[in-house]
């Protein structure tokens, strides 16, 4: 996938709350429409908001991503603050085996232990060879033992008893959600630490 169409780009809102990703591509498109101004950050000293025309005249550092145009190089934007977006949107997790851990707490559901990673396994509670989906609602974490036991079997035929009943997580700003995959250090200043 080429530079322009990789999301390297992180999208603050106007009140300069991290809310998402984006491509080169939109980024530079939304800053020659005015939708927003990128932000020119020298190290941890100066942040300075640009322009689509002043950032045209930016000079290129041996540090900054470049794209070529007919005009010459241009500086791909590491931030961009949205001109007139202040809302922070909300996100529920996705359904996985480590999302899974973090809200049953790495605990398993049957017998309380404290599991260690790697030692638990993903239980239906409902059998999906009895029509149980894959769920939050549906899904805990168990011991691989206590699974193995419970084979398949509901917790009630099998003698078990769920410590809680599993829910779905509460939704959380999309903010504490979005991480730096591609260690690109002028995000820090806005991402929460990981």
């Amino acid at each position: 996938m080429s530079l322009l169409h990789q999301n390297i780009v992180l999208v603050l809102n106007r009140n300069w709350q991290a809310i998402n990703t984006t491509s080169p591509a939109l980024a530079l498109s939304q800053m020659c429409t005015d939708v927003a101004t990128a932000l020119d950050i020298d190290g941890r000293e100066r942040m300075t908001p640009t322009t689509w025309t002043d950032w045209l005249k930016l000079p290129v550092r041996e540090s900054d991503r470049v794209i070529g145009t007919v005009r010459g190089a241009i500086r791909v934007p590491a931030v961009i603050v949205l001109a007139r977006f202040a809302r922070v949107p909300m996100t529920c997790p996705k359904f996985s085996a480590r999302t899974l851990w973090n809200r049953d707490e790495g605990r398993c559901q049957y017998t309380g232990k404290a599991l260690a990673p790697g030692e638990g396994n993903i239980d239906h509670i409902v059998p999906r060879s009895r029509g149980g989906a894959t769920s939050w609602e549906n899904c805990v974490l168990v011991s691989r033992e206590v699974n193995t036991r419970k084979a398949n079997r509901t917790p009630e035929e099998a003698g078990l008893r769920l410590a809680r009943k599993p829910v779905r997580p509460k939704r959380l700003p999309v903010t504490l959600t979005l991480r730096n995959h591609n260690g690109i250090p002028e995000w820090e200043h806005f991402l929460a630490a990981q």
